[in-house]
């Protein structure tokens, strides 16, 4: 990672799972915020447990410019994605809050991550908080502690994913995975010749 503004505040990384199933996809999941951006890669087939590859939280400092905040969370996803060579991203589409400031700023970095993925050629998927609590833990009103507890379960982790952003990037891709959307947008991509 590039430590580039002074921002960089830290990093979780799980270590690889080297016994992944042939056949399994990679997604790369991102629970956009602009103070702090979670990021999870999973790999998995539709139907079955996922194996954690890694997960981190890309942090900025709120007394930053938003556009040295934009481009360290730009640059950072940018060096994710071309390090864990994801086949598809997922990211939370943003739903309405009663904080504007807070819309604004997820709004934004969630739009970092879906340019550092169509950078990279890859097929995005957004979904709704409901939507991934739902696939996760059988109810969208889970609340979060319902989600990182079923996330360090499905997982099989001895200790819950902290802070919840990582716990909620790593739901967006097990929930990618499981709704087999990695390999419909995948063939779809292959389809019109965007990637070969």
């Amino acid at each position: 990672m590039d430590d580039w503004s002074g921002s960089w505040r830290g990093v979780r990384r799980a270590e690889p799972d080297w016994s992944i199933r042939e056949g399994s996809v990679r997604v790369l999941g991102v629970d956009p915020g602009l103070t702090r951006c979670g990021v999870g890669v999973v790999e998995g087939v539709p139907g079955r447990t996922c194996t954690l590859v890694a997960y981190y939280v890309i942090y900025t400092d709120p007394q930053d410019e938003l556009s040295t905040r934009l481009l360290h969370l730009d640059r950072n996803l940018t060096d994710l994605v071309a390090e864990h060579s994801p086949e598809s991203v997922a990211v939370e589409r943003v739903f309405s809050q009663h904080n504007v400031r807070t819309v604004m700023g997820t709004a934004q970095a969630g739009a970092v991550a879906v340019l550092a993925a169509a950078r990279a050629g890859l097929p995005v998927q957004m979904y709704t908080p409901s939507e991934v609590k739902a696939a996760v833990t059988g109810s969208g009103q889970a609340d979060k502690a319902q989600m990182t507890a079923m996330v360090t379960r499905l997982l099989r982790l001895s200790e819950p994913p902290r802070p919840a952003d990582a716990a909620d990037a790593l739901a967006l891709a097990i929930c990618h995975v499981w709704r087999g959307g990695t390999r419909s947008k995948f063939a779809a991509a292959q389809a019109k010749g965007r990637i070969r």
